[in-house]
């Protein structure tokens, strides 16, 4: 008889979670020669690392238990009012977008546009946020998002220094810059040696050489300064200038780009995204023409595809980290493309007339506010404004919660404003406040019978013209006059339109995403759930602490998890993105090394196989990389490793190191490796891009490695967001741990004061965290680990039906790979002139996503199944790459030539059925391979596309009509 407890598990998420069944994984375990998970695990890690003992982890919980717990837990915080501003604002997201872009899976879960023929619809997307932030700013180009405004500030000053032919190695920040970009700038200038100098731009500017100044467009007070005056100086004295600024704002303001900018950064959060504890958000980056080629980031241009159709692509690729490495100008390697795509989207639903509404009634609001208190008195900080004051007249004490102190405790309003140092209060208006809460604000300020009546000061308003924008400054410039911004504002057209977008794209919703080193796994919709809650969705990252009590709960226990899964000591939530975790990690060691008197060390040891950032991030902390090389299979070559740490000894400051390997393999010798590093007084950073193969079955703390990043979006379930969120938090041992990062405005909980930051938020990307809580605590202990043995199962089963087909580049001990597995493809490009590109190109006509192309091998597919893809999709995707070897064999053979086969020519679209076919191959075998079904197939809405063409003829901005017919 079936027990009570077994009726209870009905909601098994991690049989939800793991495709291949309990009969599925009997028959790949006989394919690949194994007993058991066990006996597979046993065969493919080293014994010396291989954990004997469970995660002390809780076992796994029902969906419907672990979005009650979290319910709970997100119950303790509180959705004040926010008036803090700083950055971040309360927005309405347009519901349609809400639920037809970020609740939605064919946009969530799409991976980075690196294959544009199946990634129109984002990319379109992402053109049209472009051409908005090139409107607003009055700049040339802009890229498609950076991670936050105080990383795009970073950024900026760093194109200054390459961009600058003085030799100064100063940089002027103005004091009314928000305090926690400047937090992130002292962090980022002190580890390329840079000296910031903060102060009054006005008086100061002129007493200094500087290569560049950051220069803020309103301030973080509110006032919206001289910036025309101020850049004229500031070019007079050869500097470049940068300017953070508010899109919103920039709707009623005179571009920066009109007064001479040189670089434009900020947030767009305020364009409809929630503010989510601090992200994730996207940043905005604009800039002259002149310096496109060093701009960080992605950038969307316009091509045209083989049959001469406009199509979108990623342009200028070859700044990419994996190409340049060490010589890279940012280690950047993503963007925040969901994210973006939403601001823009909130563009193109209001169009230039409801911006103009939504901004004139934010800085209407803030003017009945600013002349109401000023005719009771109250002294303002700033004469200007577009939607900030700040009040410099000491007022009543306020409660934690914003209301006057003794007005009734939690029965008072919650509203949550700026606090100075020194007093002053600062009151941001956004788009959700109304002439109510004006009213509510003058009884909260200036207590019960003040007289002020919001109509009356509105009429006297108006009558007097009175406004916070200074003469010169309103804008006069139009913007948004693209036709994308000015035909979808009702909700059937806007609608149709993300619709039509999302059906030109391919992701997880379609099919597997197989591409190594990025684990496309799933997404569970429970874990998605809680990042739209008000509680999660409506918090302002610098919100009183008491308000969030739920929210640091939460990220405790995720921190809590995450030293258990890992073996290290501490975590910092902080980093947005795996670059920028790279970043953090060597950020800590250096700090540690200096702590100790041995800054000196500035030798970087990395294999030659290592992703493109790690170069990138060692060069952005002033270190020297040193190549270690790789045996014929792929492994450290540990004799060449030994040999540069003895020769680098007195200046090692560490080895980055990914494990698994680059190359697919759990080497053997990884703590040898590990203590070699620590023999010679070096630290090591063990890239966490590959710890999907490492949870539950080893530690990368107890290996000997020093720190890692963590890709949440890609081990622990966030979605990739057609090319972000991100987040990649560090784990540290403990000698690392007083070296994390804190904050300047709400530092993080158990971290010493003082450490600047990495971004802009104290925990980063908050609201996309409960997405990795809620996997661990579905997934529990054993879920976890056998996560990953049947990742390491499903690589090992496709690497085996391939490797009769393809030669398998790499593997480890016992012919085993990792959770991921190379096939090289230069045999068969040499026999037959095919290579990567033609395949991963006709994969999209057997409805797939391509591997990922010539990583870390030019001229290979590297292939990562996850342990979300039922063994179904994992022999269709077999299938389809064994017929596709079948294809190449009749081009070898002369049976299809050489420049006319459905390989090159590859994706087949609509169009080719419709236009007359001179093909020595059938419609149907261009369309319709093997296996793929008339019924389920999948279209790419374009032809291959000539990258080459986008790159000379640069195009960042929406074409014109014309250019479509």
């Amino acid at each position: 008889m079936t027990t009570l407890y077994e009726l209870e598990q009905h909601d098994d998420f991690v049989a939800r979670h793991i495709g291949p069944s309990a009969a599925d994984t009997a028959a790949m375990l006989d394919v690949v020669g194994a007993d058991s998970l066990g006996a597979l695990m046993q065969s493919t890690v080293p014994a010396s690392i291989l954990l004997t003992e469970p995660l002390a982890l809780d076992s796994s919980r029902t969906e419907a238990e672990t979005l009650a717990y979290l319910k709970q837990l997100a119950g303790q915080n509180r959705v004040a009012k926010s008036y803090i501003g700083m950055g971040y604002y309360d927005t309405f997201v347009p519901p349609v977008i809400l639920r037809n872009v970020l609740e939605n899976p064919g946009w969530y879960t799409a991976y980075t546009p690196y294959q544009p023929e199946i990634s129109q619809g984002r990319l379109e997307g992402l053109l049209n946020y472009q051409q908005m932030i090139t409107d607003l700013t009055g700049m040339d180009i802009a890229n498609a998002s950076l991670l936050d405004e105080a990383t795009a500030a970073a950024e900026a000053m760093t194109l200054c220094k390459r961009s600058n032919k003085l030799k100064s190695k100063q940089f002027f920040v103005s004091s009314d810059v928000h305090p926690q970009t400047i937090d992130v700038l002292k962090t980022r200038a002190e580890h390329f040696g840079f000296e910031l100098i903060i102060g009054n731009p006005a008086t100061e500017l002129a007493q200094h050489e500087v290569f560049g100044a950051l220069l803020q467009y309103p301030g973080t007070t509110g006032e919206v300064g001289d910036l025309e005056a101020l850049i004229k100086q500031a070019h007079a004295q050869k500097a470049l200038v940068c300017v953070a600024s508010d899109l919103m704002a920039l709707v009623m303001l005179k571009a920066p780009g009109e007064m001479g900018a040189d670089v434009v950064v900020g947030n767009s959060q305020r364009f409809g995204v929630p503010m989510g504890f601090g992200g994730p958000h996207a940043a905005f980056f604009a800039t002259k023409d002149a310096f496109k080629r060093t701009m960080p980031g992605r950038v969307i241009g316009v091509s045209i595809d083989s049959h001469g159709k406009q199509a979108l692509r990623m342009a200028m690729q070859t700044r990419e980290q994996h190409i340049r490495r060490d010589k890279a100008t940012s280690n950047i390697c993503t963007a925040q493309a969901l994210l973006a795509n939403m601001a823009g989207f909130y563009a193109v639903y209001h169009g230039p007339e409801g911006l103009k509404k939504i901004a004139g009634r934010i800085h209407r609001l803030t003017s009945i506010l600013a002349k109401g208190l000023q005719q009771k008195g109250v002294e303002l900080l700033n004469d200007t404004w577009f939607d900030t004051i700040t009040v410099t007249t000491p007022l009543a004490p306020f409660t934690p919660c914003g209301g006057r102190a003794g007005d009734g405790g939690d029965s008072s309003p919650c509203i949550n404003f700026r606090h100075f140092d020194d007093g002053k209060i600062g009151i941001s208006v956004d788009e959700n406040k109304t002439r109510a809460d004006i009213a509510e604000l003058f009884d909260v300020l200036l207590g019960a019978g003040h007289g002020l009546d919001v109509e009356a000061l509105d009429a006297a308003i108006t009558a007097e013209g009175f406004s916070g924008i200074p003469a010169g400054y309103a804008r006069t410039s139009d913007f948004l006059t693209h036709p994308v911004f000015n035909t979808h504002h009702s909700e059937s057209e806007m609608l149709r339109y993300l619709k039509r977008l999302e059906n030109k794209d391919f992701s997880l919703a379609h099919g597997m995403i197989p591409l190594g080193s990025c684990t496309m796994k799933l997404n569970a919709t429970t874990e998605m759930i809680p990042v739209t809650w008000p509680e999660i969705a409506n918090i302002h990252p610098f919100a009183p602490s008491e308000q969030t009590v739920g929210y640091r709960a939460m990220i405790k226990e995720l921190e809590d998890w995450l030293v258990e899964i890992t073996g290290y000591d501490a975590i910092s939530m902080q980093p947005n993105s795996g670059a920028q975790g790279e970043y953090a990690g060597l950020v800590a060691i250096r700090r540690y090394q200096e702590s100790l008197g041995q800054g000196h060390r500035d030798v970087c040891l990395i294999p030659s196989s290592a992703h493109g950032t790690n170069p990138a991030s060692a060069a952005m902390v002033s270190l020297k990389v040193v190549v270690v090389e790789c045996d014929a299979n792929g492994n450290v070559d540990v004799a060449d490793l030994r040999a540069k740490a003895e020769k680098h000894a007195a200046n090692l400051s560490c080895l980055m190191v990914t494990y698994p390997s680059t190359h697919g393999v759990f080497e053997q010798e990884i703590v040898e490796i590990c203590a070699i590093v620590h023999q010679f007084g070096g630290q090591v950073y063990m890239d966490g891009a590959n710890m999907n193969a490492q949870v539950g079955i080893s530690k990368p703390g107890k290996m000997g490695s020093d720190v890692s990043h963590l890709n949440l979006h890609k081990t622990f379930a966030i979605p990739h967001g057609g090319g972000g969120p991100g987040m990649g938090p560090i784990g540290v041992k403990a000698h690392l741990a007083p070296f994390l990062f804190s904050h300047v405005v709400t530092p993080p909980d158990g971290v010493a004061l003082g450490n600047s930051a990495v971004s802009a938020a104290p925990y980063g990307s908050g609201a996309i965290l409960p997405i990795s809580w809620a996997y661990i605590k579905l997934m529990g202990a054993e879920g976890l680990k056998r996560a990953t043995e049947m990742a390491i199962l499903n690589a090992n089963y496709m690497m085996q039906r391939l490797s009769g087909h393809y030669p398998v580049l790499f593997r480890g001990a016992n012919g085993r790979v990792a959770h991921e597995c190379i096939i090289d493809i230069r045999p068969l490009k040499a026999a037959s002139g095919i290579d990567e590109s033609d395949i991963a190109k006709r994969l999209m006509d057997y409805g797939f996503h391509a591997p990922t192309m010539s990583f870390p091998v030019a001229g290979t597919l590297m292939i990562e199944p996850t342990e979300s893809e039922p063994k179904e999709e994992l022999d269709r995707f077999c299938d389809a790459m064994i017929a596709i070897r079948e294809e190449i064999r009749k081009v070898q053979e002369g049976v299809w030539p050489a420049d006319n086969n459905p390989l090159v020519n590859a994706p087949h679209t609509l169009d080719d059925l419709v236009n007359a076919w001179e093909r020595p191959y059938s419609q149907t075998e261009a369309v319709f391979p093997q296996g793929v079904s008339p019924t389920a197939k999948y279209w790419p809405t374009v032809n291959r596309i000539d990258n080459v063409y986008g790159d000379r003829n640069l195009v960042c901005s929406c074409p014109s009509v014309d250019s479509y017919r």
